[in-house]
């Protein structure tokens, strides 16, 4: 397996400004600016903290996956993503032994980063991004 680092950790907010307010004032970091990312159904904003960062999501629809996840969960992590050196290679490995996938294929995540999420029942609960940045 070819992981390198945690890249970010992605939270579900239900107002985006507000919550980057309080990050940025309250915490000292500073995002880099918004991005929707209208396949996902979400707009976000990254917030670099050492050497990952902070990605907060708000659900730009109400059939969303991040409305979902608030709704049934209310706000906080909703996924920890970890940056591969190359995702096709990690995905097939991942397939090799059988894990359950949500992505098959790689996808175009924020920043054009290339991502796939293994399905929560393989890690015990968590959402788990692959995430391969170029």
């Amino acid at each position: 397996m070819n992981v390198t680092q945690i890249d970010h950790i992605g939270i579900a907010v239900k107002d985006l400004q507000a919550a980057v307010k309080w990050y940025e004032e309250t915490l000292g970091l500073k995002a880099g600016g918004t991005e929707e990312v209208s396949e996902q159904k979400v707009t976000v904003a990254f917030l670099p903290c050492g050497e990952g960062e902070l990605e907060l999501l708000e659900s730009t629809a109400p059939d969303g996956p991040i409305a979902r996840f608030i709704e049934k969960n209310g706000e906080g992590i909703q996924h920890i993503a970890l940056r591969v050196e190359s995702i096709d290679a990690t995905l097939a490995e991942l397939k090799e032994k059988g894990v359950r996938l949500i992505d098959q294929t790689p996808r175009y995540g924020a920043g054009g980063a290339r991502i796939a999420f293994v399905h929560p029942k393989e890690t015990k609960g968590v959402l788990l991004e692959l995430c391969e940045r170029t």
